[in-house]
């Protein structure tokens, strides 16, 4: 059995489909499922099946899952006890951030380790907090910054700061020349959304319990088009004021939220101390000493 084949079997059971799983290992579909495939014949066991909604774990994937995540976890825990023994950080680490932080937290962060340890390899990989933290909790990242609390409980996490949301409006509309709106004035405004975040859980909620739906008028993964798409006029936008700071360039009108606010909590999560190089430590270290401004 080989690393890439227990990895590739891991990220497939956690994704439930070939496409996400083979987007967090950044490989194709062909190659993950020809790894998959080697190491059913390995095991001499079908381990997922698929179906309509994707894919299935049989009986003997179910057993085979425990053992392959105790082992990929094995295998992280023996690499950070063999890489510390120099004690100088030194290697590859790897950081998973929601896409807010990787492009307006991370970059300083990152200059400031690279200028102390630019012998350590660093890769940044972008997502939602959800998968990130699978990828933490299954050993493919070191770190990540997610929304707190995270769902893994087994996962050490430090609170690094709070942070609200507001409110992105177009140009000349209605709410532009507002200091604060309720969160309930924009039921019956339509939303460029970034899906799964924690401002539109909040408003999916609110109109819940109104007997309402929100209304989406498009949805997307890229933060430049949420400030694009409102500008244009397609609709209103929730967005973290990191995303706003001195501006960066918005066009759109920013107005805050009454009370009671939208706000996020983000943390970095690991596995825990004894999982973590030096290298992923003194990481660590930086993130959490140039973040502390901001809680």
């Amino acid at each position: 059995m080989q690393i890439d084949e227990l990895r590739a079997f891991a990220a497939l059971a956690r994704a439930g489909r070939f496409t996400a799983a083979a987007e967090a290992l950044a490989v194709s579909q062909p190659t993950l499922s020809r790894r998959v495939q080697r190491l059913e014949r390995a095991f001499g066991a079908k381990l997922v099946v698929r179906a309509s909604e994707g894919v299935v774990l049989t009986e003997a994937g179910r057993r085979a899952l425990a053992h392959v995540e105790r082992a990929l976890a094995a295998l992280s825990s023996a690499v950070a006890e063999v890489g510390d023994l120099g004690g100088e950080p030194r290697g590859a680490v790897s950081v998973g951030a929601l896409p807010t932080v990787g492009t307006y937290a991370l970059p300083p962060v990152i200059a400031t380790f690279h200028r102390r340890y630019p012998q350590v390899r660093l890769t940044v990989r972008e997502g939602f907090s959800d998968a990130l933290e699978a990828l933490v909790a299954g050993g493919e990242l070191d770190l990540a910054f997610i929304n707190y609390p995270p769902q893994h409980g087994e996962l050490s996490a430090r609170r690094l700061w709070v942070e609200d949301y507001l409110l992105a409006v177009p140009p000349r509309h209605r709410l532009a020349g507002k200091r604060r709106v309720a969160l309930e004035d924009l039921l019956d405004e339509p939303f460029v959304v970034i899906p799964g975040t924690r401002a539109m859980h909040a408003v999916t909620a609110l109109a819940a319990a109104r007997g309402r739906t929100p209304i989406v008028a498009l949805e997307t993964d890229n933060l430049a088009s949420v400030a694009r798409m409102v500008e244009a006029g397609l609709g209103v936008a929730l967005v973290p004021r990191l995303m706003t700071g001195e501006r960066r360039g918005w066009r759109a009108h920013l107005v805050a939220l009454k009370e009671p606010a939208v706000r996020r909590e983000v943390a970095l999560v690991h596995r825990g101390a004894g999982y973590l190089t030096a290298a992923a430590r003194a990481l660590r270290d930086v993130i959490v000493a140039t973040t502390r401004a901001r809680a």
